[in-house]
């Protein structure tokens, strides 16, 4: 039997929507992770972007398990001396509360160019409205 190969122009996208009202943010970045990548596809092939689109709404909402909304830290550094930054999950939330989603994600995915590629299919809104109602997105499946 031969191994079967995605080709990139013959792979089918879909839309799929994940509600993060209430939710802890690792499930709902597993869950995108999984859908960017496509390996919930019988075609699933590793070394193409066989993934659909995700669109996660109420990212404002999600939420931390334990004590991680007060001791979780995010840090960045600007390359100056002195640029060392860092903000609690309360400091990212109030300023850019998609951030928390988009960056668990981006750690679940692989550091290359097709992770980059794939990273571009996620998008994140803090509220219920998105404007991607034309392409018809639906409820993502539980995996």
């Amino acid at each position: 039997m031969k191994s079967f190969s995605a080709k990139p122009a013959e792979v089918r996208r879909s839309w799929y929507i994940l509600d993060a009202a209430d939710q802890p943010v690792g499930r709902i970045a597993e869950r995108a992770a999984v859908l960017l990548r496509g390996k919930h596809k019988p075609d699933y092939t590793p070394h193409v972007d066989t993934g659909d689109h995700v669109v996660v709404i109420n990212a404002g909402r999600a939420s931390f398990t334990g004590k991680k909304e007060v001791t979780k830290t995010y840090m960045r550094y600007s390359g100056f001396i002195g640029g060392h930054h860092s903000d609690t999950v309360r400091d990212v939330r109030g300023k850019k509360p998609a951030f928390l989603i988009e960056h668990a994600v981006k750690g679940m995915i692989a550091h290359n160019r097709l992770g980059r590629r794939i990273f571009q299919k996620l998008h994140v809104y803090v509220g219920e409205e998105h404007p991607h109602g034309a392409q018809q997105p639906v409820a993502a499946p539980n995996l």
